[in-house]
């Protein structure tokens, strides 16, 4: 279980050519962590399913930019949000998701990088927010193998998905597998939820301190599926009361529902 990684600012469009000094050190650091599953996360601004044409063609060159810089870096998937229709409805927007993957995958028929299609609060008019929709995605693409999901788990939640209890966690797996299929599911965003069930609104909390609870976090960290899945953390950086990383209080509460025991939340309050 890592932190979110990025190539670039991801508040930026542009950003200069990766030097090949660090190209080689970000490589050779690589190989020496054992690290064969890295994953990155491209830029905010990026919106495939825009239907402004001047920002969809930059949505599509940035977003082929993004992953360039993944190969040369030896990065195994690039988790993107689908974009936002911005009004125009699901059904032209998924079509422009779509028609953008298929040119960008076209023009990069050499890459490694899997892209991974993440799964959204339903925001706005965010995209991606039922598994129909993300399996829509993929089932347009002329190389859908190239394409996964990164799953949310605050995501999903605030999405309507009930993963609040065990039993419910293993029924909404049960869906995503009906509808898009475990072996597609590449990457795991592991975040608690500061929204309750259905609200559609993304904010991220600690590890067994929001509306998720531990039971989801106990079901993904035990699956046997699931073991060699990235997992990766988007809670809040600032130190934790005791002045510690929140991570590594994160961590250790998974770690130890990993190991299929119960952990102790830390007494302080959470921001």
């Amino acid at each position: 279980m890592i932190d979110l990684f990025f190539t670039k600012n991801q508040q930026q469009w542009q950003a200069k050519p990766l030097d090949p000094s660090s190209i080689d050190t970000f490589r050779s650091h690589a190989a020496r962590l054992h690290f064969t599953q890295i994953v990155a996360h491209d830029s905010y601004l990026i919106n495939l399913a825009a239907t402004d044409e001047f920002l969809y063609q930059k949505s599509i060159a940035a977003f082929t930019e993004e992953i360039r810089r993944c190969d040369q870096l030896g990065i195994a998937y690039l988790v993107t949000h689908p974009g936002a229709h911005v009004g125009a409805g699901d059904t032209v927007g998924i079509r422009r998701v779509i028609d953008a993957l298929n040119k960008i995958l076209a023009d990069l028929p050499d890459s490694t990088t899997t892209i991974c299609l993440e799964t959204t609060a339903g925001q706005g008019t965010s995209l991606g927010w039922r598994f129909e929709q993300l399996a829509e995605m993929r089932a347009g693409l002329r190389t859908p193998q190239r394409v996964g999901i990164c799953v949310d788990t605050c995501h999903i939640l605030a999405a309507g998905y009930d993963i609040t209890t065990v039993p419910g966690t293993h029924r909404v797996l049960e869906e995503f597998d009906r509808v898009i299929g475990l072996q597609h599911l590449k990457v795991f965003h592991l975040n608690d939820s500061k929204k309750e069930l259905g609200t559609r609104v993304d904010r991220h909390d600690h590890i067994g301190r929001g509306r998720v609870g531990l039971s989801a976090f106990e079901v993904i960290c035990r699956h046997p599926q699931f073991t060699n899945i990235p997992k990766i953390l988007e809670t809040a950086k600032d130190p934790a009361p005791d002045g510690q990383p929140w991570d590594q209080h994160n961590l250790k509460v998974l770690r130890t529902l990993a190991a299929g025991k119960k952990p102790r939340l830390p007494a302080f309050k959470a921001p």
